[in-house]
């Protein structure tokens, strides 16, 4: 592993709770983090299994584009940023109410 758990840690910023990915977590073991901009599947995946201690499947990034928002007349725009959908062996869970 060329990252220290330190720096792993940092890769997640959230779990992402909504409709969809509770849908998700139920439905097929997925589970939604919002993660670092320049973060890999492969650092996502080591950041799951050290944070949580559960072994990860398959690992899907995708980035997400900020929208432009208006405020009066002045045209604002949101930051992109990166989610990632991680896939569990079965067997496995995370119970975000006791992390």
């Amino acid at each position: 592993m060329s990252m220290s758990k330190y720096q792993l840690a940092g890769v997640l910023e959230a779990p992402i709770i909504s409709e969809k990915s509770t849908n998700a977590a139920e439905k097929d073991r997925q589970f939604v983090f919002k993660v670092q901009k320049h973060a890999t599947k492969k650092q996502v995946k080591n950041a799951v299994e050290i944070m949580f201690s559960v072994e990860v499947d398959t690992v899907q990034v995708l980035n997400v584009k900020g929208k432009q928002k208006r405020v009066g007349r002045s045209l604002g725009q949101r930051s992109d940023w990166k989610k990632a959908y991680v896939k569990l062996k079965s067997g496995h869970d995370i119970e975000f109410s006791a992390a």
